[in-house]
C-alpha cells in the first residue's frame, strides 16, 4: 500500500512539474508574440504553415524566387526587400507555439493519473488542449487576414484562456497545500474584487492592442526620424489607457492589503508579492514607453507582465474558493482535520 501511495505521489509531482513547465512555455509564447508585434514581424512569413513556401525559412535573398515580390507582395506589409530578421522572428514564434502545443498534450496525457482521484484536473487539461489547438488554427487566420486587428485580439484572449485552464489544473493538483485556513472562510467580497481586477486588466490589455494599432499608423505616417513625436500624435485611446492604470494600481493595492491581512502565511503571501511586483513593473514599462519613445523591448515586456498579472489574479480567486480549489474528497478530509 505504501509503495502504491509513493508511486501515486511521484506521478502527481511529475504532473505538477510538467503543468508548471507548460505554463511557463505559454508565457514564452506570449512574450514571443509581443516581440513579433513590437518588431513588425507579423508578416515575416507571409504564408502558413510554410514560410515563403519552405519548411525552413530562407536566410538570404538568393534562396527566394526572383519574382517573390509578385508572389507575396500584397502580404509583405510594405517590406520592399526580403527581411531575414523579421522572417526568423516570426518563424521562431511559430516554433515556440508548436512546442507549447506538444507540452499541453503531454500535460493532458499525464493528467490521467488523477482520473480516479480528481477528474476535474483531467477535464481542465483537456480544455487547455482544445483551446491551444483552436488558438493554433487561429494563428493561421491571423496570417491569412494579414494581421487583422480583431484577429490579433481574439488570438491573445484565447491564449489567456489557455493560461487559465493550465493554472486551474496546476493549482488544483496541489490544492490542499494552498487552502491553508481558508476552508471555512467566506471571502466573497475579496473574490469579487479579484474577479473585477481580472476584467479590468484584460480590458486594459485589449485597449493596449488598440493603442498599438494607432501607434503603427503614426509610425507609418511620421517615420522613424520623428520617433520623439510618436506618443504625442496618438489619439484618446492612449490617454484613457494611461489614466486607467491608476485604477488598476489602486485596485491591486487594495487586494494586496486584504490578502496580507487575511493570511500572513506563505499561502497567500507569495501571491500578493507577485501581484505587487507585476503591477509596479507593468506601470513602469508603460511609463518607459510613454516617455522614452517606445523602446523595442518595452512593449513585449509590458504585454507579458499584464498576462502574468491576470494569471496571479486567477490564482488568488482559486485560493479563495475552496469549492473550486479542492475536490470533495480533499474538502472532507480537511474539514475532519479542522473539526
Amino acid at each position: 500500500m505504501t509503495s502504491s501511495n509513493s508511486l501515486t505521489n511521484k506521478q502527481e509531482l511529475r504532473f505538477q512539474s510538467l503543468a508548471l513547465l507548460t505554463i511557463v512555455a505559454i508565457y514564452i509564447v506570449v512574450l514571443a508574440g509581443g516581440i513579433v508585434r513590437g518588431t513588425g514581424s507579423g508578416m515575416g512569413c507571409p504564408d502558413w504553415p510554410k514560410c515563403f513556401g519552405r519548411w525552413i525559412p530562407p536566410t538570404e535573398l538568393s534562396q527566394l524566387p526572383a519574382n517573390y515580390q509578385e508572389i507575396y507582395g500584397a502580404k509583405l506589409k510594405g517590406e520592399i526587400e526580403f527581411n531575414p530578421v523579421k522572417t526568423w522572428i516570426e518563424y521562431l514564434n511559430r516554433l515556440v507555439g508548436v512546442l507549447s502545443g506538444f507540452l499541453v498534450f503531454a500535460t493532458l496525457i499525464t493528467s490521467f493519473s488523477f482520473w480516479r482521484k480528481d477528474r476535474a484536473i483531467v477535464w481542465g487539461s483537456l480544455a487547455a488542449f482544445i483551446l491551444i489547438g483552436l488558438n493554433g488554427w487561429l494563428g493561421s487566420k491571423v496570417v491569412s487576414t494579414e494581421l487583422a486587428q480583431y484577429m490579433i485580439t481574439i488570438h491573445m484572449l484565447l491564449a489567456i484562456l489557455v493560461v487559465f485552464a493550465l493554472l486551474f489544473v496546476w493549482v488544483r493538483s496541489q490544492g490542499a497545500q494552498l487552502a491553508v485556513n481558508l476552508t471555512k472562510r467566506k471571502e466573497s467580497g475579496l473574490r469579487w474584487l479579484a474577479l473585477s481586477l481580472i476584467l479590468v486588466t484584460i480590458g486594459q490589455v485589449v485597449l493596449g492592442t488598440e493603442v498599438r494599432e494607432a501607434l503603427d499608423l503614426v509610425v507609418k505616417k511620421l517615420g522613424y526620424q520623428q520617433r520623439e513625436n510618436w506618443i504625442s500624435s496618438l489619439d484618446w485611446r492612449f490617454y484613457v489607457h494611461r489614466s486607467f492604470s491608476l485604477v488598476v494600481l489602486a485596485g491591486h493595492l487594495t487586494l494586496i492589503y486584504q490578502l496580507r491581512k487575511l493570511d500572513k502565511r506563505r499561502t497567500l503571501n507569495w501571491i500578493s508579492n507577485g501581484l505587487l511586483a507585476c503591477v509596479i513593473l507593468e506601470i513602469g514599462t508603460g511609463v518607459i514607453m510613454a516617455y522614452l519613445n517606445v523602446p523595442a523591448i518595452a512593449q513585449p515586456m509590458h504585454l507579458l507582465l499584464a498576462i502574468l498579472l491576470v494569471g496571479l489574479q486567477f490564482i488568488a480567486i482559486l485560493a479563495l474558493t475552496p469549492d473550486i480549489l479542492l475536490s470533495k474528497k480533499v474538502r472532507r478530509n480537511l474539514e475532519v482535520a479542522h473539526a
